[in-house]
């Protein structure tokens, strides 16, 4: 049996800071604020972000900068709707890889109608 897929994947902070396309001392912020996150620390003293941070951060990052809440709001937020918010942010995760999906292909064919 293979043990590849019980194997954690762990992201440096400025890989997760990229991701958000935020800055590595507004992720640093957002541990502190948010008891949810709770990155490992290597021997050098690094963050490393496990695929639930990663969860975490996306809520975080919607409430915050997606929809204007604020940190005592965001936090109140995650404590009382946190499956109906982490629902949401998976939908609109699979919304955008669509939405992405189609642009591409619109491109390819009008690459193609072009071409021809």
């Amino acid at each position: 049996m293979s043990n590849t897929s019980s194997k954690r994947v762990y992201y440096p902070i400025g890989k997760v800071a990229e991701m958000f396309q935020v800055s590595t001392s507004l992720i640093r912020f957002w541990e502190k604020e948010f008891p949810v996150l709770r990155p490992r620390k290597n021997k050098k003293g690094n963050r490393l972000f496990t695929e639930r941070d990663v969860r975490y951060l996306h809520m975080i990052y919607h409430l915050v900068k997606n929809k204007g809440y604020t940190l005592q709001g965001a936090r109140e937020a995650l404590k009382s709707d946190f499956d109906q918010i982490e629902e949401k942010v998976v939908l609109l995760g699979t919304l955008n890889k669509m939405r992405n999906f189609l642009i591409d292909l619109d491109q390819q064919l009008a690459e193609k109608q072009k071409n021809q």
